[in-house]
């Protein structure tokens, strides 16, 4: 078995409670909130903001030039390709991306991101690898599930840039990647650190959990930022 099929079999039932969220199920349906997905938005643009960061770590702690230009890659993927969908639909929903960097960071945002962030100054370069796991691989799931049960009623739906974007070639194609990757760099590894690795991918996958809750939470006014 590749270490990624035991990391998914590990946590599919935590990601199985992505599939059941009503944020999800609200986005495929085109009946969320826009509040709730702008106050989303702001978010996790501010999440992915710190999520480069974390790359940056494995940057430095890359030992070839192959490392360092897959990270490279990576940070540019976080920073610029996921983000371009986040700044559309700011600009639309009235929360361009200058004002979006002023919002406070909720504190599960700011939980999530510290964890991987520790991770990345204290740990080595599989453990850093292992905690940013669940964000792309969880979404392009999302992605795809979402993609196979509302096909039919895409068109015209709010959210359909968003669906697209994790659900569509280039996303499979990096995700892929990564997941070889990995494989490759948890090779011939203990069976403690195995069982390090598993313990910090799901330790992610329940903040993943934690902020699709977040996002679907009522925001109280004054709470952000949001205009």
């Amino acid at each position: 078995m590749k270490f990624t099929d035991y990391l998914f079999e590990e946590v599919k039932n935590i990601w199985q409670e992505y599939l059941e969220h009503p944020f999800i199920k609200e986005l495929g349906e085109g009946t969320l909130p826009k509040e709730k997905f702008k106050n989303y938005l702001v978010q996790d643009y501010l999440y992915l903001k710190e999520f480069g960061k974390v790359f940056a770590m494995c940057l430095i702690k890359s030992k070839t030039i192959e490392e360092m230009n897959f990270f490279s890659r990576a940070i540019s993927a976080s920073i610029e390709y996921e983000t371009a969908v986040h700044v559309s639909y700011m600009n639309k929903l009235g929360v361009p991306p200058k004002i979006a960097e002023t919002c406070k960071y909720e504190i599960t945002t700011d939980n999530y991101t510290s964890y991987m962030q520790s991770i990345a100054l204290k740990g080595n370069l599989r453990e850093i690898v292992i905690s940013t796991m669940p964000c792309n691989w969880s979404y392009n799931y999302i992605g795809h599930y979402l993609l196979d049960n509302y096909k039919e009623t895409l068109e015209g739906n709010y959210y359909k840039e968003w669906i697209d974007m994790y659900s569509e070639g280039k996303f499979d194609e990096n995700l892929r990647e990564w997941l070889d990757y990995v494989n490759y760099l948890c090779r011939d590894i203990s069976n403690e650190e195995r069982e390090n690795l598993k313990e910090i991918f799901i330790k992610s996958s329940l903040h993943e959990l934690e902020f699709w809750n977040m996002a679907y939470k009522e925001t109280k006014e004054g709470d952000l930022c949001l205009v």
